[in-house]
């Protein structure tokens, strides 16, 4: 699968942008603050309907403009295929692939396979949970509808759930109700739970010879999904630990909880890693996922490198390079000499200045 091309109208700095891609390495170079993440994000936002972000809609449409508009043409199995969105100030975003509107979010996934690295991602081991639990979420929304489902019920159970622990500090005769309650949140947290599981095996399958290789077989790393409840005994666990859940007024314990660990010859590498290490399994953690979603869809994901390259040493670098040689990839960053350098072979290149794009010769 692979980009053709990309529209924009009133999105973030852009009043108007239309750009065709290549199937190769695409580059956007220019200064900070000119909008060359903004495209990248304008992507990820037609293949997940979210922003990388986090940035609400309203956020994103153009300042002084009421709605913004995407359109992206992607080619998969050698058919074209049109995205377009919709974003809203005040109503929720409208999406249509192919000209036909689609009701569910969970159409969406699949048509594109998007994998977005920016520096932050470097930063992911050390960061809080809320990040790593979004890096699996977000990848397995993507690879399949059902987990995508199961998650969007398990939230809105929990919601529902959460509310009624607060309803319950002013009103104790309530807490009986809890039962009906417990019994969804377990039925989809168990599957959130077991996916994330396996997702994070087959992970830890292909992450190891990466990383090895990436340290010159010196490190082992090894990952692990840290449960904050046992999926077999859930219902139990709510009910025991309800007085808990009473006192805070929130769900204490499910997959919402839940952690990713790293551990390299042995040692949690979040606490006691020394910054070499962790951004290193950092990189080796987005590679791996880029031979995963390859190996589970049967088909190449389209890679988005948001600056990172001036982050990485010579080492990691070459490493990440070797990955992009058969997948379509879009990279930002000032300035492309290094890539010429390094014999990296180019197919596309946009100069990005005040929301303008200048296709520029090789």
């Amino acid at each position: 699968m692979f980009i053709e091309s990309l529209a924009l109208n009133n999105y973030r700095n852009y009043d108007y942008l239309d750009i065709d891609l290549s199937k190769g390495t695409n580059i956007l170079y220019g200064d900070n603050a000119q909008g060359k993440t903004n495209i990248l994000e304008s992507i990820y936002m037609a293949a997940t309907t979210k922003s990388h972000r986090n940035s609400r809609d309203k956020e994103i449409i153009m300042f002084e403009k009421e709605e913004s508009h995407i359109r992206l043409m992607v080619n998969k199995n050698d058919i074209s295929h049109r995205i377009d969105m919709h974003l809203k100030k005040n109503k929720n975003k409208g999406v249509a692939v192919d000209s036909l509107p689609i009701r569910k979010i969970a159409e969406l996934f699949g048509l594109l396979n998007i994998i977005f690295f920016s520096p932050e991602d470097l930063s992911i081991i050390k960061n809080g949970p809320v990040e790593r639990r979004r890096f699996m979420d977000m990848e397995l929304c993507q690879l399949s509808r059902l987990y995508y489902s199961n998650l969007a019920n398990y939230n809105k159970i929990l919601n529902q759930r959460n509310n009624l622990l607060k309803q319950i500090h002013f009103n104790k005769s309530l807490i009986d109700t809890l039962d009906v309650w417990d019994m969804q949140i377990a039925k989809y947290g168990y599957k959130v739970i077991k996916e994330r599981e396996n997702f994070i095996n087959m992970l830890e399958e292909i992450v190891v010879d990466i990383h090895q290789g990436l340290t010159s077989g010196k490190e082992k790393l090894e990952i692990k999904y840290n449960k904050s409840i046992n999926e077999e005994s859930y219902e139990d666990i709510l009910k025991e630990k309800r007085s808990v859940d009473c006192k805070y007024e929130s769900t204490q314990y499910g997959p919402h909880r839940d952690d990713i660990s790293f551990f390299i010859n042995d040692m949690d590498v979040r606490m006691y890693g020394s910054q070499g290490q962790q951004r290193t399994a950092a990189l080796s953690l987005k590679l791996a996922e880029i031979e995963l979603v390859k190996k589970i869809i049967n088909d190449n994901p389209v890679l988005l490198l948001d600056d990172v390259m001036s982050e990485l040493d010579t080492n990691r670098r070459n490493a990440l390079l070797n990955t992009i040689k058969d997948v379509q990839t879009i990279i930002t960053c000032t300035g492309y000499d290094d890539f010429i350098k390094e014999r990296i072979s180019i197919d596309k290149i946009y100069y990005i200045k005040e929301g303008k794009a200048t296709l520029k010769s090789i």
